[in-house]
């Protein structure tokens, strides 16, 4: 995306755009995975639940991929019984249980206690496990399914004398933000024995992870995926999130006040990292558009709230910015504005969608969503 353009053409800020051309890219490697191997695709909605990218993405995908009640019922408004609604979350509540077998077509038990405890609440959907290979790749714990004393799946080692009964599809998710398949290789060639023991799965969810835009050849997966379908079950799942919508979002801010603090340039933006909490949340430094690594000036970008750590990073200019101009975040399309929030009162973005050459704003966030919130 042109960003002098969409800072001319975008009258809001603070502005969060989803670029839809950019998704629509993203989509093709994993349709070239489709039509190698016959698999299936859903998007999982936590990345960013958008009513109108769910509604673009229902031709496009096989389903969604949910992990509440909210969730579930939003994508069934959305799909209208086109595609599957596939779910797991540690967090099932017996009192919603039977609502969500009538709404998704596929429940992941979390745990085997689960599985106990709600099976039977509902019917007509389709019962699976997911599965624990305890297998780690991530560098920080705080992403890593496979930590110890995780919360997330059944540890493979508690089913090698098989699968309870009513178990039709399992449930795969080890990773977050790969660039490659050795991870994925790892954990199939770990779970090899165990997946041909279980051969006649109706379907095997491979979950997230794998950013399939970054990743240059596909052959690994498209390989595992065909052994899968001939070996283990009828049905293999993928469920992308980011991997669709991360590079295709952007955050547009405008420089509100600029001074020096210590011998330091501090630039202080309308938006915060309240509108992106996974900047504070993992100590972040997220990706500027108008950076000049070899820059001569730098500022720190802090954010408009009162909080101390409300801090975006420094960042090198070749000028820099002054008070009025706009500056813009790149890869900030997943798990940003599905967790913004209005500390301090400050508006959420205003939302825009990018089709082609038009920017069209979808909504605009005010007081009296605000107020709705607090006053109730």
């Amino acid at each position: 995306m042109d960003a002098d353009q969409l800072k001319r053409r975008v009258e809001h800020s603070p502005a969060f755009i989803l670029d839809m051309p950019q998704v629509h890219c993203n989509l093709q490697p994993l349709q070239r995975i489709k039509d190698a191997t016959g698999c299936r695709v859903l998007y999982s909605m936590k990345a960013l639940p958008l009513g109108a990218l769910l509604a673009d993405l229902k031709d496009r995908v096989d389903g969604i991929s949910v992990s509440s009640l909210f969730e579930a019922r939003l994508a069934n408004a959305v799909l209208g019984g086109q595609g599957g609604v596939h779910l797991t979350t540690p967090g099932l509540r017996p009192e919603e249980f039977a609502e969500l077998g009538r709404l998704c077509s596929h429940i992941s038990f979390n745990s085997l206690s689960q599985y106990r405890r709600l099976h039977e609440l509902s019917v007509g959907y389709s019962k699976g496990l997911r599965v624990n290979p305890k297998l780690s790749f991530a560098d920080d714990e705080r992403y890593d399914p496979c930590r110890a004393h995780s919360k997330l799946g059944v540890d493979v080692a508690m089913l090698q004398t098989g699968l309870p009964a009513g178990i039709e599809g399992l449930h795969i998710h080890t990773v977050f933000g790969q660039t490659d398949f050795l991870a994925f290789q790892a954990v199939i060639s770990k779970l090899k024995p165990f997946l041909r023991q279980q051969s006649g799965l109706k379907w095997l969810n491979l979950g997230g992870g794998y950013l399939y835009h970054r990743i240059a050849e596909l052959g690994p997966i498209i390989e595992t995926i065909r052994y899968l379908k001939a070996h283990v079950a009828e049905q293999v799942y993928l469920e992308p999130g980011k991997a669709l919508v991360g590079n295709a979002g952007y955050l547009l801010t405008r420089v509100l006040d600029s001074f020096d603090s210590d011998g330091k340039t501090v630039l202080v933006l309308d938006s915060s990292v309240n509108h992106h909490p996974e900047i504070f949340e993992y100590q972040r430094r997220p990706l500027l558009v108008d950076e000049d690594k070899q820059g001569g000036q730098t500022a720190i970008l802090a954010g408009s709230t009162c909080l101390a750590g409300d801090i975006f990073g420094e960042y090198r200019f070749h000028n820099l910015p002054a008070v009025g101009d706009k500056l813009m975040f790149a890869d900030v399309g997943a798990y940003s504005l599905i967790k913004a929030q209005r500390f301090n009162g400050y508006a959420l973005p205003a939302l825009y969608l990018r089709r082609n050459d038009a920017f069209v704003l979808v909504k605009q966030d005010g007081y009296a969503e605000y107020s709705g919130q607090w006053l109730g």
